[in-house]
């Protein structure tokens, strides 16, 4: 296996032979996805950098990653002795990737990239920054897959559809929705390559990315039919007839981009350039008509329907019995030989399985012991892997995907004796939590509006945490959607900051990190409702999806309003009359003192 080192020689050798002063890995797939398959790993197999968001850039002379708060710790110790350098994102006097480029780059020099990584709207920016300067672009260059000899093939896992049991709407009202939306705008074409988009709107369901279960593929739909782009290998014969049945026709992946030069001059074309990567954008014609916006499935995707959010509470049920099964389990056999972080990973994973249609996780689950804990997105390896001990706490992030919904919950976990300065943040994070749960808004609010609630205990104190406190959730698709979510300052990239709506699912998850110490983050999904209307306004509040206890051990009562206080108790109570039914007789008794009343 070659090293980081050798990697980076081997791409610069490829860089001089294109006369590429400095050449760009994004993280992302054909697709703009969070999370991708094993084939589109570049970055990670340039960098040795395994985390979920970053860019890295390669110069003769140089080579960096820059990644956001969530992966700081972990980047650094993953770059150590590789040579390269880590950009703090939205650190003072960190340059962003556009600005390093334009104070590093010189006349007449090219930057390179593989297009269909970058998207159509970066693409733009950067034409527009490095011409200014006189450096140009070509973004038909795959150098990182040139190199890298054993590159899997990429996915081709089978198709399946998901009924209207569950969808709680057909393929064909859904494709119905979306022509009246194109009629309104007066599109010709509506072209969709968000892997996600397209899984919810033709009601389908792959596994070409991990723990997301949706298919590679592209979507070309006119008022007559629809065209799927995907590898047909990956439809049974019943499915595809299916499809057909609703004039969706299949054709290969790749041939999006010869489909896409064919638009006539003059059809208007309804995109999200934002969700397009750039190669597909320039083989746009010159002649067509361009509408770019959101997608119109975004905001028809993040509003569950009844039939969703009802299989979405009967998902979170299974979910909780699991879960709680697995707290119980932990705090019985943390301390004893071989229970560790990945062996945790393991028990737990065993519990959902146990569930009816559980489908997998819905991420790559977080059991962090201890100072592990402290970075955000740590994820459990062989050479990582620590006991858990009895002492101190576990922060356990995880989520399944079931045929009901798609879960994400966070409890960190008392092993053992406690400081007070970790009860004292438990603590104060936890206040953080039930402030936005318990929140009633008006309607119009977004999630800059509400994030102040989960930080307010936090920023009273000076202190914080490096991340946003939620984000919206698919219906048995990606554990990260938008457009909803929460955050105290616009990050214009997460798209995050819509109007919340009756049906959205958005994650609260705020927390405190202590590095080399401690981490601690209280996560629940909330259901956004109605509460009230009246002939002046309209109010909304959450329906707390998540039914597990938070730990009672990590609590300093007395910091407590007597609001928080109730609101805890009433949530407990709730957890153990939903959950306590579904549990053996051990684990009901322990889950009846673990959701026990606080003194009011």
């Amino acid at each position: 296996m070659t090293s980081i080192k050798q990697r980076l020689a081997a791409l610069r050798q490829r860089m001089k032979e294109e006369n590429i002063a400095a050449y760009m890995v994004p993280t992302e797939d054909f697709h703009a996805s969070e999370y991708v398959g094993d084939f589109f790993k570049c970055r990670k197999y340039v960098t040795g950098f395994t985390g979920s968001a970053g860019t890295a850039v390669i110069m003769q002379d140089m080579a960096g990653l820059w990644t956001d708060g969530r992966y700081f710790i972990q980047a650094a110790a993953q770059l150590e002795g590789s040579g390269i350098q880590l950009f703090k994102m939205g650190e003072p006097g960190v340059p962003t990737v556009h600005a390093f480029l334009q104070d590093s780059l010189k006349d007449g020099d090219i930057l390179g990239f593989d297009g269909r990584t970058v998207g159509a709207g970066e693409y733009r920016i950067l034409c527009k920054e490095l011409s200014a300067i006189g450096a140009s672009i070509r973004g038909d260059l795959d150098l990182v897959g040139d190199i890298w000899e054993d590159r899997p093939a990429l996915s081709c896992e089978p198709v399946m559809e998901l009924g209207i049991s569950y969808a709680g709407k057909s393929r064909s009202d859904k494709l119905k929705e979306v022509r009246s939306i194109m009629e309104e705008k007066k599109a010709d074409l509506f072209l969709l390559s968000s892997l996600d988009d397209i899984a919810w709107l033709l009601n389908i369901r792959g596994g070409d990315v991990e723990c997301n279960p949706v298919l590679l593929s592209y979507l070309l739909m006119d008022m007559d039919e629809v065209l799927l782009f995907a590898n047909e290998k990956a439809f049974s014969e019943d499915v595809r007839k299916s499809l057909l049945d609703d004039g969706v026709r299949i054709l290969p992946y790749d041939d999006v981009y010869e489909r896409v030069r064919d638009i006539p001059a003059g059809r208007r074309v309804l995109l999200c350039r934002a969700k397009l990567n750039s190669l597909l954008d320039l083989n746009l014609p010159e002649g067509a008509d361009v509408l770019d916006e959101d997608n119109p499935t975004l905001l028809m995707k993040a509003v569950k329907n009844p039939v969703e959010a009802d299989n979405v509470r009967k998902a979170h049920i299974k979910d909780a019995a699991a879960v709680i099964r697995f707290i119980y389990w932990l705090k019985q056999n943390a301390g004893k030989p071989g229970v560790t972080e990945l062996s945790a990973e393991e028990k737990l994973y065993e519990f959902r399985s146990e569930q009816e249609h559980f489908m997998g996780n819905s991420f790559s689950p977080i059991i962090s012991y201890g100072p592990h804990a402290a970075i955000v997105h740590y994820s459990a390896t062989e050479e990582t892997d620590v006991p858990i001990e009895r002492k101190g706490m576990v922060l356990c992030d995880t989520g399944g995907q079931y045929l009901e919904g798609t879960t994400d919950i966070t409890r960190t976990v008392v092993t053992g004796e406690l400081t007070e300065e970790e009860k004292i943040y438990f603590t104060e994070v936890l206040r953080g939590h039930i402030n936005l749960a318990r929140a009633v808004f008006r309607y119009g609010c977004t999630g800059q509006n509400l994030d102040y609630l989960a930080r307010e205990p936090l920023w009273k104190m000076g202190k914080d945490y490096n991340h946003g406190t939620g984000h919206g959730v698919g219906y048995f698709l990606n554990v990260h959607e938008g457009p909803n979510g929460f955050r105290w300052k616009s990050v214009p990239e997460r798209r995050d900051s819509a109007v919340f709506e009756e049906g959205m699912i958005t994650s609260d998850e705020p927390g405190y990190y202590e590095e080399g110490k401690f981490g601690i983050r209280h996560e629940s999904l909330l259901l956004c409702k109605t509460q009230t209307e009246n002939d002046t306004a309209r109010f909304m509040c959450f329906e707390e999806l998540t039914l597990v206890p938070f730990d009672l051990e990590g609590i300093l009562p007395e910091r407590m309003t007597k609001e928080e206080k109730e609101f805890l108790n009433d949530y407990h109570k709730r957890v153990y009359d939903t959950i306590s039914p579904l549990l053996p007789e051990e684990e009901k008794a322990w889950l009846k003192e673990a959701a026990r009343s606080l003194d009011i």
